[in-house]
């Protein structure tokens, strides 16, 4: 067991090694990309996730109806961050050819309106006291 996990500590330093001498020559091009996600979540995301909990947390006193928004935000979240490639694209720069041209923010509000229309109508179902919510 020792012999494999020293040839998989041997292979895996030489794959990363391998990889970045192959990052060397485009170092200057793909830092900001390295450094600027990380920087921007620790200043940008993660101080408006917290305020945005706290803020829920203190306006939404029952927690299913809480857990029902998180999830929406949540949702709504991963909805924007695969959709920023698609909004942000340079007009200039020739489309992926694997992306048909479309209407990428309509798409994403229509995408947005229908996970906010089904925390809705959950939302009235649990307020009105459907079995689809009921606290045990």
């Amino acid at each position: 067991m020792r012999a494999v996990r020293l040839l998989l500590l041997v292979v895996g330093a030489a794959a990363t090694a391998y990889g970045g001498w192959l990052l060397l020559p485009q170092l200057g091009t793909t830092l900001p990309w390295l450094l600027g996600g990380p920087v921007l979540h620790d200043v940008l995301v993660a101080p408006l996730v917290g305020l945005v909990g706290l803020v829920l947390g203190r306006l939404v006193t029952d927690r299913i109806r809480r857990a029902w928004i998180a999830a929406g935000l949540l949702a709504s979240a991963t909805l924007l961050l695969i959709a920023v490639p698609l909004l942000w694209r340079p007009p200039s720069a020739p489309p992926n050819p694997g992306l048909p041209d479309r209407d990428y923010p309509l798409g994403l509000a229509v995408a947005l309106a229908v996970v906010w229309a089904a925390i809705v109508i959950v939302l009235v179902f649990a307020k009105k006291g459907y079995p689809c919510q009921q606290e045990k």
